[in-house]
Parts: structure tokens; sequence; C-alpha cells
């Protein structure tokens, strides 16, 4: 299943060109010097990417260079319009980011379904010598060329629409809480990054409400600058509308390991110290009641907490509480 998950291809496109427009002049049996009447060019095809919601990754791109679309037909005698090039549609997950390989400008975000973006516009056509005509010339034996198609490389990256993420180090059990809680299946054992690729749970809440939970492999110390697998991941973390940071009870100290995480988050990218934060406590079942108060001194500040077990179940029923007032704590 890890290597089906791709989530970053770079690729060629090439837009068609424009056809050229015609220089016909009319010439029939009655008429040995009609006017112009070339036709104008069709125009080149587009390199469209399209939103699709049954796709969750970018795999069906990964051996796909060159993406080329197809030019413009000529325009013809007697005004004739040349045919419009085929576009080349790609659908895409959504959550797609399309960037300039060599600017880094992005051109477009799709997130949602059917939605379209044209990442290389197609040359138009060439006018035909009809559009020339004037009083002083009335038999223009020139027409417009097609224009030429955009050739660029694009970087497509894929981050994943979720409303909440679980961000943690390897084992703090992330897959586990996520199998728990929805129907998702991640593999889940015993050793560090377990989770190679980001895990999509719905999860049913009350009232027959959802809300959709992503597994984001473990960050270790220094994931920012690139170690682990941590980076790869992080820019999955940007689309969540709140963070729930997970700490196993066992750990040596919750505040430091809290503040280790905040700082990566805050390397890669500081706005996303502005979402929404909920604090888990993990592996809860082996902690009796006096431990819990003990700990509950040592928790960081200013981040809203709980003490949960995914394997007995304590308090998930509040956890997913505490989700559903965070993600809707500003609406309405």
């Amino acid at each position: 299943m890890a290597s089906n998950f791709v989530d970053y291809v770079k690729i060629c496109v090439r837009s068609g060109k424009g056809g050229a427009g015609s220089a016909h002049l009319l010439r029939t049996r009655s008429n040995a010097k009609g006017g112009p009447d070339g036709g104008d060019g069709g125009r080149g095809g587009h390199i469209i990417l399209r939103g699709n919601k049954q796709f969750w990754t970018l795999l069906h791109l990964k051996y796909t260079k060159h993406l080329i679309a197809e030019g413009g037909g000529n325009g013809g005698e007697n005004r004739l319009h040349g045919k419009n090039g085929e576009d080349v549609i790609v659908d895409v997950p959504l959550g797609t980011v399309c960037k300039d390989f060599e600017t880094g400008e992005i051109d477009c975000e799709i997130t949602e379904d059917g939605q379209t973006a044209i990442i290389a516009q197609g040359g138009r056509g060439g006018l035909g010598n009809d559009h020339f005509k004037s009083p002083t010339n009335r038999t223009p034996r020139y027409a417009q060329p097609g224009e030429e198609g955009v050739e660029r490389w694009k970087i497509i990256e894929l981050k994943i629409l979720a409303d909440i993420g679980l961000v943690g180090f390897p084992n703090a059990g992330k897959s586990t809480l996520l199998s728990v809680v929805s129907a998702a299946k991640p593999e889940i054992a015993d050793y560090p990054f377990t989770t190679l690729v980001p895990n999509l749970g719905m999860v049913s809440y009350r009232e027959g409400k959802s809300f959709v939970m992503a597994d984001i492999p473990g960050i270790i110390e220094g994931a920012s600058e690139g170690k682990g697998l941590g980076y790869r991941f992080l820019r999955h973390i940007e689309r969540n509308s709140a963070l729930l940071f997970m700490i196993p009870c066992d750990c040596d100290d919750v505040s430091k390991e809290y503040d280790i995480l905040l700082n990566e988050l805050k390397n890669y990218n500081p706005e996303l110290l502005d979402k929404e934060r909920i604090l888990a406590i993990t592996k809860c079942d082996m902690l009796d009641e006096e431990m819990t108060e003990q700990m509950k001194a040592q928790l960081p500040p200013n981040v809203q907490s709980i003490f949960i077990s995914s394997v007995s179940g304590k308090n998930i029923a509040l956890l997913k509480d505490l989700i559903w007032q965070t993600l809707n704590k500003n609406v309405g």
C-alpha cells in the first residue's frame, strides 16, 4: 500500500499551438477577383487539472513525464474556422496544488470535486485575411500565424484534506486511534514509522454528523530540516483545520515533547501555529488516578488536554466531543 501513495510529481506540460489563419482569396467563375475569405485558425488545446473525489493519490501521474495537447487546425476558405485542439484533462485528488517548477509560483489549488484549472493555456488561433481588409487594402494576401503553445515544467503535489490532523512522534498511538474511531485500517505495530503514508478516516459523530481525521506519519526532531520521514509529510498538515497532538503517557517529559513538535511545525511553516490545537495523552490505561493527577500538573499550559486510551476506550467519546467543539468553535 505504501508504494501506491504518491503525493509529488514533476511533469512537463505542453499546450497546443494555435492554427494559422487562412490568406485565401475568393475565386469563382463569376467572380475572378473576389475579396478575402480566409477563416481563423483554431485554438490550441489546454492542459487542465480537474478535481475528482474518487482519487486519493497521484500514482496515475508517477510515470507520466509529458502532457502534450493537440494543436489547433488551420483556417480554411469561405471563412471556415479551424478546429480547436483537443484539451488534455487530468483528474487529480482534492487537495492537489500545482506550482511552476522554476518560479515556485502556485498556479492553482484543487479543493472541490469537478473543479477545473488550466495549467497551460493553448495558443490562440491566427486571424484569417478577412479581418485585415480595409478601404485601402481590399485584398490582403496575408493572415496571422497561430500563437505558440506553452511548455513548462510543473510540480503537482498533494496536501490531503482533513478536518483534524494527528501530530506526534513515531509510535505515539496515532494509527491505533484512527482505527478505533473510524473504519480506516492503517498498519499498526510496536515499532517507529509503521505509518509510511498518510491515512484518512471518516469519524462518525452524534446525530449523523462526521469529520475527517488524518494520521500523518510520525515527526522526529529535525523533521523540518529533512530528517526522518516527517518533512515529506509536513505539508499534509497545512490543510487540516485543527491539530491533535498525541504524546504517550510513558514519555520522559510531555511538555518537552510538545515543544519539540511545535518547533518542528514552526520551522516548516509558522502559520501552522495559528491552527486550533488539542493535546491528547495516550496509552493512559496504564495510569491510575493518582498518577493522572500528578501528570496534569506537568502539562503545557494554553492548550486543551485530555487523557485517553485507544485500547480500553477511555475518554474516546469525550475526545470526539472536544474535537467537534474545536472544529466548530468559530461556526455560526
